[in-house]
């Protein structure tokens, strides 16, 4: 236990491990490092202790159990690796070591280490996504070939399209697929390709390591596939090899051979189908035919001839008539009970008795009738008789008959006063036996006295 003395701190020494110990595991994080082996130890427990070593120095390593278990080679003094791990000391000596959990051979690990850096950026910056991938086309009639002009990739994808559909239009955009400068090649292949009206590209090449297969590793022909507009496959060594450009590319196949398969039609199974399609055709035209053969039958055995018809519809006509028949003489004696009915009521209340009670009182009103009459014309005749008695009284004809005349001028007019005429006037003197034509000579007026 630490103490302080004045100012001083003060540790001891398993105090001071600890503390170094922590301090180097919270700071440090888990580091990648490269090295020769040396020193290498297996005891029983199964745990490794070994030296990393370069030129200029070492540091002591231990690799536990559960860790080294996994490790896919076998190591030994001499080896150069890569490790990974986090730094630590062993206490009870105060030795600084770097406890190992993960071991893979450096010249392979370094590469792989690249690749899954690139992979991760450009998955990162969507690159793999799905949805940029282009669909490959449904016909295709030129495909363009991106890879070694004399390697067997070529030769094999050729042999394929020969075999499937030898009419293809195949343009080869040849390029080194090795080496350092197959990457800046690629890349010109593609951008070239991006002219030749391909429906298609296939790039690739056969097997190898990860070195020879590392130009399809490179972000510049990944993103030079990124950006083609023409659908591009990734055909790059075996089924169990992966590259940059399989994620990338629209469409990856385990083998060049396997692009061509993938984009090519198989004239074969194209013949079988037109054949399937001609026997389905034929199959089809005969039911068909069939068809109509059944439907003119059917037509035929519908088909009458005119008289048979009009038969029918005489026959028809019959039945309608002896329908009508029946529903007249139906109606008719229903009518004529409804009309013997109706005589029954009208026999019980018969109207003979009421007629001649009728008659008699018409007969004994014609009676009083013709007496009122009688009896009426011989009061008018008297009242009659009195009104002619009293208009000949004052009668014009009696006054004339006593002597008096009624004077009148040629326009019929009474002339009343002297006035009223001057001589020369044609007059006509009403008598009671007839009229008087004479002309005035003269007039002579007479001042009428009044009573008063």
């Amino acid at each position: 236990m630490n103490s302080n003395t004045g100012d001083r701190q003060i540790f001891s020494v398993s105090e001071l491990n600890r503390s170094v110990r922590h301090l180097l595991e919270t700071q440090l994080p888990m580091l990648w490092v490269e090295g020769e082996i040396s020193n290498f130890a297996r005891p029983a427990s199964g745990h490794w202790y070994l030296t990393l070593k370069d030129g200029q120095a070492q540091v002591r390593c231990a690799m536990f159990r559960n860790s080294n278990m996994r490790v896919n080679f076998k190591p030994g003094n001499g080896t150069q690796v890569l490790v990974r791990g986090r730094v630590g000391l062993y206490e009870g000596r105060g030795d600084y070591q770097l406890i190992i959990e993960h071991m893979e051979e450096a010249g392979f690990g370094a590469l792989q280490r690249q690749f899954d850096e690139l992979k991760q950026k450009l998955a990162s910056e969507g690159l793999f996504e799905a949805s940029h991938k282009q669909p490959m086309p449904e016909s295709v009639s030129h495909i363009g070939v991106i890879t070694s002009p004399t390697g067997a990739a070529v030769k094999d994808i050729l042999s394929v399209l020969k075999r499937r559909f030898p009419s293809i239009k195949v343009s080869i955009f040849p390029t080194a697929v090795q080496g350092e400068q197959a990457a800046g090649q690629i890349v010109e292949a593609l951008k070239t390709a991006q002219v030749s009206q391909c429906d298609a590209i296939i790039c690739g090449r056969g097997g190898g390591s990860l070195e020879d297969l590392w130009p399809f590793n490179e972000e510049s022909v990944a993103r030079a596939i990124f950006t083609s507009e023409i659908p591009i496959i990734s055909a790059v060594g075996h089924e169990i090899d992966f590259t940059i450009a399989d994620f990338v590319a629209d469409l990856r196949a385990p083998t060049p051979s396997a692009a061509a398969e993938l984009i090519s039609p198989d004239g074969e199974d194209m013949l079988n189908q037109f054949e399937g399609f001609e026997l389905l055709l034929a199959e089809a035209m005969a039911r068909t035919t069939q068809q109509l053969r059944q439907q003119i039958t059917n037509l035929h055995k519908r088909l009458q001839h005119p008289g048979r018809k009009l038969q029918e519809q005489a026959q028809h006509l019959d039945h309608l008539d002896i329908r009508l028949r029946r529903a007249i003489n139906s109606k008719l004696q229903q009518q004529r009970y409804q009309m013997d009915t109706v005589q029954d009521k009208l026999s019980r209340v018969h109207p003979a008795d009421a007629i001649v009670n009728r008659q008699q009182l018409v007969a004994e009103y014609l009676k009083r009738m013709s007496r009122g009459i009688v009896q009426k014309l011989e009061t008018k005749k008297i009242k009659t008789a009195q009104a002619m008695h009293l208009l000949d009284t004052v009668s014009p004809l009696k006054t004339l008959g006593r002597g008096y005349s009624i004077i009148r001028d040629d326009r019929g007019t009474v002339v009343k006063t002297v006035a009223g005429v001057s001589a020369g006037d044609k007059l006509k003197s009403q008598m009671v036996d007839g009229e008087i034509c004479f002309t005035v000579d003269g007039t002579t007026e007479r001042t009428l006295q009044s009573s008063d």
